[in-house]
């Protein structure tokens, strides 16, 4: 396996770019392979990133009516209370697992 170049933050070349880079140009990366990381020092070790050519990245793939519907279905899921069943209008939190009504009813009642 070849060792890819390693670039410093803020560092890189022209003409190579993360994943949300591409993203942020209509791109991705098409199946390609890596070509270089960036490396942002921190405390708890370096942060890494890694780069993709521009030139050899494809469109993004449109979203089909298909993947829009699963997507709402998806969303909505994540809306519906599992105590009360109602849609909370909200995402609701995973670290409650319900709507903030059936969550905190006791103290709604006091108040």
């Amino acid at each position: 396996m070849a060792t890819i170049p390693v670039y410093r933050w803020r560092l890189a070349p022209d003409g190579l770019a993360t994943r949300r880079q591409l993203r942020a140009r209509g791109l991705r990366p098409g199946g390609q392979d890596v070509v270089a990381q960036i490396e942002r020092p921190r405390r708890r070790g370096p942060l890494v990133t890694y780069l993709y050519s521009i030139d050899r990245a494809k469109p993004v793939r449109p979203m089909t009516p298909a993947k829009w519907a699963a997507l709402a279905k998806a969303n909505a899921a994540r809306r519906r209370c599992a105590e009360c069943g109602r849609d909370a209008g909200y995402v609701i939190p995973t670290l409650l697992g319900m709507c903030a009504s059936c969550a905190y009813a006791e103290e709604q009642r006091a108040a």
